[in-house]
């Protein structure tokens, strides 16, 4: 899958499948967008190759206390994936709306969503959180094998 910023100085590709694809729903999610939610595709950092131009990291707060790290185009300042604490530098979180062809990347759970926007209908189907979720209840067996492996290389 392809992706890009939208003035198109930093095109990326990723290399594979998305680990997992969080629509998270928390207030701080909310606010750093400025929208109802946050699609992320999780997915290893040395599975995203940039093909031309070169985000810029930009350190902004967390919820957690920890910071996070998100990486934008210089140019435009589009947010195209982020590096949170907890899952480390290993890991990106790809902005959904950023690839080409978001439709094909549809969300795998929808987190925090006690924090929902009440006019926000969620999907029959699609496992729903009030909070966050235990990994090993809802990913692919694959899927966490590919994370056993990232984190141990």
């Amino acid at each position: 899958m392809n992706g890009k910023c939208t003035c198109g100085e930093v095109r990326y590709r990723l290399t594979d499948r998305p680990l997992f694809v969080h629509c998270c729903h928390c207030r701080w999610c909310q606010r750093e967008t400025g929208s109802a939610f946050v699609l992320n595709a999780l997915i290893e950092a040395d599975r995203v190759a940039v093909a031309t131009g070169a985000p810029v990291p930009v350190t902004v707060p967390s919820e957690s206390g920890n910071g996070q790290v998100i990486y934008r185009c210089p140019t435009c300042q589009v947010a195209l994936w982020s590096v949170y604490s907890g899952a480390g530098p290993r890991f990106l979180f790809v902005r959904v709306g950023t690839l080409e062809e978001p439709g094909a990347v549809p969300p795998d759970i929808h987190i925090f969503t006690d924090s929902k926007l009440p006019w926000v209908q969620l999907p029959e189907g699609v496992p729903a959180m009030p909070e966050f979720y235990r990994r090993s209840q809802y990913w692919p067996e694959w899927a966490l094998e590919r994370r056993a492996a990232a984190l141990e290389g």
